[in-house]
């Protein structure tokens, strides 16, 4: 399996140096905005512990976030005394053109591919694919591996 993990980690580098973005955000703070994306307002503590980073290294992080508007903070509805963080529009708008650009980019690379290597990476992809995202899921939630895995 090293010969695996040593794959899929010089892929996701190679990709992931290809397509950064040149925002000046860190991947913390991108991945963040990408969680309050998907997932909805959420309180700065439960941000924290979703991207592995301190409660004091979250709080700076999101109210840097702030200054760029980025992100806002809410009354939470189930607790007065509380906030949520939430994305606002113009955090939407910077990830919807970061994921346009990252599309472009990707698109631009697969164009330059020779039909047979485009035929293979496709079947590639379709395969591992799912097997990556099962792989996460079951990394994310222990129980809902298959007994016996």
């Amino acid at each position: 399996m090293d010969d695996v993990a040593d794959a899929l980690d010089e892929m996701a580098g190679l990709v992931l140096r290809h397509l950064t973005g040149r925002e000046g955000l860190s991947i913390t703070a991108l991945a963040s905005l990408a969680r309050l994306q998907r997932e909805g307002p959420l309180r700065l503590t439960t941000l924290a512990t979703a991207e592995a980073v301190s409660q004091p290294s979250m709080s700076q992080l999101v109210q840097r976030l702030e200054r760029h508007g980025l992100v806002s903070r809410i009354s939470d509805p189930e607790d007065g005394r509380a906030s949520l963080v939430a994305l606002t529009e113009p955090g939407r708008a910077l990830l919807a053109a970061r994921r346009d650009d990252r599309h472009r980019r990707l698109a631009e690379l697969l164009a330059a591919l020779p039909e047979e290597d485009a035929a293979a990476l496709r079947l590639a992809m379709n395969v591992a694919l799912p097997v990556v995202r099962r792989l996460v899921d079951a990394a994310r939630d222990p129980s809902s591996q298959p007994a016996g895995a």
